[in-house]
């Protein structure tokens, strides 16, 4: 095997990795975040969680891509490590479909057609061109990751193919005849398959550099299998890795990844070792030669054999892992708790991100209603130690927009789907316009402040008056929330109509003002604090428009505001003036 061949192995290897990361990638992208949103939620027994990774492993190909999911939806409180443990479970059964896609290069020339088109050469080069027609031509996301998924399959299948090719040399050079022998011990064995996937981080990369060695017919079923149990073991190190910095929960699901595999290796190595010492297994002799398909037959056994003893155990696992990863002192701050969601892990699923910052972002805008309604009622009733709370709850605003947006631009600098993209932007504005209602909170408690310390009142009618607005915008305000947490449509149309009101209502109170001031029923004092009480009110509404078209622009795929705010009366006529005639009478003066 001379420097040309290995330089082959290497970028067979490459396209390997990288055509299985870009078929991962349009996997998680066509499922829009759905399958983590699954992952995060269907637990509720050991056998649904098992079937859950199975299925979501099988889908997305990388075990090691489920248990880091599970790692970060540990460290952001998502879910709890029991939840966690028949994933892996299943994740390492699922990855397994992997080695069987590889198998299929077995297939010999003798086969008939319909046998033989299976053969990877065979139809990955259609599925490549099916690929590129739908990324260069599909005009919506969903074809084109359907494209990236073919593409990346055929890329995965060329790797494995061209590293089939390069170790065709390796038949004739008795010096690698007389490596392979050595590890027909399990423990040598057992370590190389770790070494080697622990540094590419991919068992089913791993395997599949296996199943392509097979080919030349010269690793015999007694050194194949143990590499392969090494394999299993050293897939762990990509969730060990990823769980560094993450809470003890975190650590603690990294390590269970590590027990469950170690002791099934042990449980089944020292099994299979003494049956077949009593026994003496006719396919464990130096002459019997691994091929691709028993090879897949290997793994999947072995994760079917060892989840088959461990799931009833998940129990004593979890214990075990508790007892040997000890609870760390930290410190408790409600700002760190509340954003472990945004947990760097999900990147890399970037539809899953947009989602947990979308819940959080509900958070948000949720405390800051609260915030302004309670600060709205300090009006008539000021309580200085109320007006200090909310202050608080105002920083707390101020570290929401901070790491929200932080990580939504974090988010924006991956490949997201166009539905993904738009989402980000929307949130992002959003976001913005919640900041500054809690900005506007501020300054009516200073408004508040003012009225109670130089002991002023308002008139019987301008109380009148500013009470309907105030009632205005507490619905305003409850209508935006509303449709954001909900994502509700319906509602987020009913916002511009009362913004309209609200605009009307501010210029109103202000004439009505003026004329009291003429006839001396009050003064121009009381006018500047009124006018500030309504100018924030009427911003405050405005930002309400602004996080409703949002919802709406965002359903069109476009984030033309200003177009919707002056075309709305004219493409949603009825339905417009409807809520708008409501809102008439409602808020009467």
């Amino acid at each position: 095997m001379d420097i040309f061949a290995i330089l082959s192995l290497i970028g067979g290897l490459a396209l390997f990795l990288y055509g299985m990361d870009e078929m991962g990638d349009g996997l998680k992208k066509l499922s829009g975040g759905k399958l983590e949103t699954i992952l995060s939620k269907l637990t509720s027994t050991r056998f649904k969680a098992f079937l859950l990774g199975l299925g979501v492993t099988a889908i997305i190909q990388s075990s090691s891509a489920t248990t880091v999911m599970l790692v970060g939806f540990v460290n952001a409180g998502i879910m709890k490590l029991g939840q966690t443990l028949g994933i892996i479970m299943g994740a390492n059964v699922g990855t397994t479909v992997t080695g069987w896609l590889l198998s299929l290069s077995a297939i010999s020339e003798e086969s008939t057609f319909i046998l033989k088109f299976f053969k990877p050469e065979s139809f990955t080069p259609i599925l490549a061109l099916v690929g590129l027609l739908l990324i260069m031509a599909g005009k919506s996301d969903k074809k084109r990751n359907l494209g990236k998924i073919f593409i990346g399959f055929a890329i995965l299948m060329f790797g494995m193919e061209a590293m089939s090719d390069s170790m065709g040399g390796l038949k004739d050079d008795p010096a690698f005849t007389s490596l392979l022998i050595k590890f027909e011990n399990p423990f040598l064995g057992i370590m190389m398959g770790l070494i080697l996937t622990a540094i590419i981080q991919s068992s089913s990369a791993s395997v599949g550099i296996l199943q392509a060695l097979s080919i030349t017919g010269l690793v015999p079923v007694p050194v194949a299998l143990p590499i392969i149990l090494g394999q299993n073991i050293g897939t762990t190190v990509t969730p060990i890795i990823s769980s560094i910095g993450g809470n003890t929960d975190a650590r603690r699901v990294a390590m269970a990844c590590l027990y469950i595999k170690m002791i099934g290796v042990v449980i089944v190595c020292s099994v299979f070792y003494a049956l077949n010492a009593a026994l003496g297994f006719a396919f464990m002799e130096k002459t019997y030669m691994a091929n691709p398909v028993n090879i897949a037959v290997i793994h999947t056994a072995f994760n079917i054999i060892s989840t088959v003893i461990l799931l009833p155990f998940t129990s004593l696992i979890e214990k075990l892992t508790i007892a040997t990863v000890k609870e760390k002192t930290r410190k408790n701050g409600k700002s760190t708790e509340t954003f472990k969601t945004l947990d760097p892990r999900f990147l890399t699923s970037p539809a899953f991100a947009v989602e947990t910052s979308r819940q959080l972002v509900s958070e948000m805008a949720v405390i800051t209603k609260n915030s302004l309604i309670e600060s709205m009622n300090l009006l008539g009733n000021y309580d200085a130690d109320k007006a200090d709370e909310l202050l608080k709850t105002e920083d707390e605003i101020d570290i929401y927009e901070d790491k929200i947006s932080s990580y939504l631009l974090q988010v924006s600098e991956y490949k997201l789907s166009q539905k993904d993209s738009h989402e980000v932007s929307q949130l992002l504005h959003v976001v913005g316009d919640i900041e500054r209602i809690s900005d506007h909170s501020v300054n009516i408690i200073a408004a508040a402040k003012e009225i109670h310390t130089k002991e002023i009142e308002f008139s019987n009618e301008a109380q009148r008056e500013i009470s309907v607005i105030a009632n205005a915008v507490r619905e305003i305000l409850s209508l935006s929330i509303e449709a954001l947490v909900n994502q509700d449509l319906n509602i987020a149309k009913k916002v511009e109509p009362l913004e309209q009101i609200i605009d009307k209502l501010n210029h109103k109170i202000k004439r009505n003002h003026v004329e009291r001031l003429r006839l001396g029923e009050c003064t121009i004092e009381l006018g500047f604090i009124l006018s500030d009480i309504l100018n924030n009110y009427e911003r405050v509404a405005d930002h309400c428009s602004n996080i409703a078209v949002c919802l709406l622009e965002i359903d069109n795929n476009s984030f033309q505001t200003h177009e919707y705010l002056s075309n709305v009366k004219e493409t949603g006529a009825n339905e417009f003036f409807e809520n708008y005639d409501m809102y008439k009478q409602r808020y009467s003066l």
